[in-house]
């Protein structure tokens, strides 16, 4: 059976394609398009679908749009209700579920040779439950799905077992954990469905003293789900104009927020594991599963052994969930590399069209790690490229973790702000003497504590709570080798890894766009398959 997965309502729009129980492709549009999250989640943008990303996954599998059996479109229209029923204020939501109506029309014109009568509506939080639980690497498990809103809901706690997802509750609208983030995220100037990542760092440097405040606000109902009342953020503190002054208050509130959602998390976790009959096991889906650090309390503290998130969770997940769901079977998760990838002649024509000059050393992974070694910021754009929005080793920006300046230079190097993060790679076989918590951790989605005798040997990766967001590399992969390489210079078996992009942009695709960053910005080192580009290269 061949599927095309479509997530294209609100945010992230993305394609993936399953063909007879293998996941064969999946990405986003912001990778082709350029275009940060793809789009805006409002109602007029609803409409646009991911075709650049569904043509692509399409040509992957040497497939055409009439030889797909099913469209899975990770939304259902008719589970939606008008917004003033769902206590909602967007008095062009219609506009919303008419576009999604007509999507089978909008299919059909975006791939010719479609057949409209194949696409099939998922209800978009049974999408986010099959993107996780039916590839996790147990085939039974609780779900609990937590995100902005879906149709009617913001939430789904369910029960999976071999291919079978049970729905237990989902909350209504306008009830909501990710409103909620998203309401804050906006009140402290950020970009509403877009930033909450910084909130989650920010919330690091406060105190929680709101927390009472929240709890009458926020609060759960006992039978699985919970109540959300609207707040006035601004009797809290003041509102932040965009790129405005952050003050001890806003992160005083970011932590309180930050705790209170922890908490209710463990709550509904905790309804969740008797309601599902006790597993030993949860997944995670929807975009509040991408808050490590509430991952990580959950797995420290809830009643699950076993915690398992898909990186891609977030919106643009359902475009696989949606697929698995209609495929109907548990599919081994191959892992976050889906995207595009590119052969080493087509790396090196892009090479020789730009006019560079360039190296093809015997390792280009001993390469880098020499060049890490001396202090030296190296662009790595390896395999196929990420699905979701961590870099994993695929496409990141690399420096050396034992000297304290690299968090301020990478943060400059990005454009990002200060308070923000960078996060370590670690060999998988010496994680758990560096760092506690999840491990092995390979997609970078739970924060871990920092051993103290490490902590002044890696200072660029250690947060101001004393924890790093870890992601494990297995030995005998390209990235393992150059953590090898690295450890046998300097003695450090981890190095930094952040996203390769700027501030506002998309992560780098293809070689086209990390020779834009390179060219752009204070690297050292692009190593680019197996080709090495270094700074003085450019000035030829």
């Amino acid at each position: 059976m061949r599927v095309l997965g479509i997530n294209a309502i609100f945010h992230d729009p993305a394609a993936a394609l399953v063909v007879n129980g293998e996941i064969v492709a999946a990405a986003e549009e912001e990778r082709f398009s350029r275009r940060k999250h793809g789009k805006r989640p409002v109602p007029f943008s609803a409409w646009e679908l991911p075709e650049l990303s569904a043509a692509w996954c399409l040509r992957q599998a040497g497939l055409e749009p009439g030889d797909l059996d099913a469209v899975a479109y990770s939304f259902d229209p008719a589970l939606c209700r008008p917004a003033d029923e769902l206590g909602l204020s967007d008095p062009w939501d219609w506009l919303r579920q008419e576009y999604a109506r007509k999507a089978p029309g909008f299919l059909a014109s975006a791939l010719p040779g479609l057949d409209p009568a194949i696409v099939r509506f998922v209800p978009h939080h049974m999408a986010h439950a099959a993107s996780a639980a039916f590839v996790a690497p147990e085939r039974a498990s609780a779900v609990l799905v937590l995100d902005g809103r879906g149709e009617s809901a913001s939430h789904l706690a369910g029960s999976y077992r071999d291919g079978r997802l049970e729905p237990l509750y989902a909350q209504e609208l306008p009830h909501s954990l990710g409103l909620l983030y998203e309401d804050l995220t906006q009140h402290l100037g950020f970009l509403r469905s877009s930033d909450e990542y910084k909130v989650m760092a920010l919330a690091s440097y406060g105190t929680p003293r709101f927390l009472g405040e929240l709890r009458d606000l926020v609060r759960p109902t006992g039978n699985g789900g919970f109540h959300v009342e609207r707040i006035d953020w601004t009797t809290l503190t003041k509102p932040v104009e965009p790129g405005g002054d952050l003050t001890d208050a806003h992160a005083d509130l970011a932590s309180s927020v930050q705790k209170r959602l922890e908490e209710m998390i463990l709550a509904l976790a905790g309804w969740l594991h008797e309601a599902a009959g006790g597993p030993s096991s949860i997944t995670l889906a929807g975009g509040t599963a991408l808050n490590c650090v509430a991952n990580a309390r959950l797995a420290a503290e809830g009643p699950f052994d076993n915690v398992w998130v898909q990186p891609a969770a977030g919106d643009a997940g359902t475009a696989l969930g949606a697929a698995l769901y209609v495929a109907g079977r548990h599919v081994p998760f191959p892992g976050a590399d889906l995207g595009r990838g590119f052969t080493d002649e087509e790396i090196e024509a892009e090479l020789r069209r730009a006019g560079l000059r360039y190296t093809r050393p015997a390792s280009i992974a001993s390469e880098a790690a020499s060049v890490l070694a001396d202090d030296g910021v190296v662009a790595w754009f390896q395999g196929r490229a990420e699905y979701g929005p961590r870099a994993l080793g695929h496409r990141s920006l690399l420096a050396h973790p034992g000297h304290a300046h690299n968090t301020e230079r990478m943060n400059n190097v990005k454009g990002r702000e200060q308070f923000r993060p960078i996060a370590p790679m670690v060999l998988e076989s010496r994680a758990a003497g560096i760092f506690s918590g999840t491990l092995p951790s390979p997609y970078m989605l739970f924060t871990h504590q920092v051993a103290p005798g490490w902590r002044d040997r890696i200072p660029a990766v250690v947060h101001v709570d004393g924890t790093a967001r870890v992601q494990t590399v297995p030995d005998g992969t390209l990235v393992g080798e150059l953590l090898t390489e690295f450890e046998r210079r300097t003695g450090l078996p981890v190095v930094v890894n952040t996203s390769l992009n700027t501030a506002g942009r998309p992560m780098v695709d293809t070689p086209f766009d990390a020779l834009e960053l390179f060219g752009s910005g204070p690297v050292d080192l692009l190593a680019i398959g197996p080709f090495a580009v270094r700074r003085g290269d450019l000035s030829r």
